[in-house]
């Protein structure tokens, strides 16, 4: 059994217990930190005394959650880290140096033709795109769609209309063809919007999501697999 440290924030806690259980492994000890502290020596000490193989850094890669790390390495504390959402980026293992590599990850994201698509559009126009970079590109998409759709920008109207332009039948829609998209609904055309992220709405309306597995390795952040 793996046995987890935890520096979780807010609503981050549910979601990292549940992917900890479903892999048979036990959280130690939950505890929460600041950011823009110069001294992390306190939070690291009660993490150790906890015991633990590998330790959850839940924070954001330029701020607490770096301190944690660092901390924690100068310590001699923990030598391995799972870094969720907002700690991927190459900034942090370049920061930190080899002593991160090995560490693990998750971020959403996706292998699919749409996301190349959206990397590419991003490129082109100078933008580095972060983590959920290319939900919220998908969701503002949605909203604009969906106004189209239902004629109405009130979100009470327009919230009916979600469905209608997320999902099969229709044509498909990748990044870039949001003009091509508002011709086609414009037509009275049914659209499945595809977008960045694979999109594919379930149930009520929740997106069925996907995550990219990370892996720092030679002191840059690595996808390794899709889920």
């Amino acid at each position: 059994m793996i046995r987890w440290h935890g520096i979780i924030l807010k609503s981050q806690n549910f979601f990292i217990y549940l992917r900890c259980y479903i892999i048979g492994g036990k959280i130690t000890i939950t505890a929460s930190h600041e950011d823009g502290k110069a001294d992390y020596s306190a939070e690291v000490a009660a993490l150790a005394q906890a015991g633990g193989d590998i330790l959850i850094v839940a924070g954001y890669l330029d701020q607490g959650g770096k301190g944690i790390i660092q901390a924690s390495l100068d310590a001699d504390a923990f030598n391995k880290f799972f870094l969720p959402d907002g700690m991927i980026g190459d900034s942090l293992p370049k920061a930190i140096g080899s002593d991160l590599n090995g560490s693990i990850g998750s971020v959403p994201g996706t292998d699919s033709p749409g996301a190349a698509k959206y990397s590419e559009l991003a490129k082109l126009a100078g933008f580095e795109s972060g983590p959920y970079g290319p939900e919220s590109y998908d969701a503002a998409a949605l909203i604009m769609l969906a106004m189209e759709k239902s004629k109405s920008t009130k979100s009470n109207v327009f919230k009916n209309s979600i469905m209608d332009v997320a999902n099969a039948p229709g044509e498909k829609i990748f990044p870039g063809e949001l003009g091509k998209a508002l011709s086609l609904i414009r037509a009275g055309k049914d659209i499945d919007y595809v977008g960045a992220t694979a999109l594919e709405l379930v149930g009520s309306g929740e997106s069925s999501g996907s995550f990219a597995e990370i892996l720092i390795e030679n002191q840059k952040t690595k996808k390794v697999g899709y889920r």
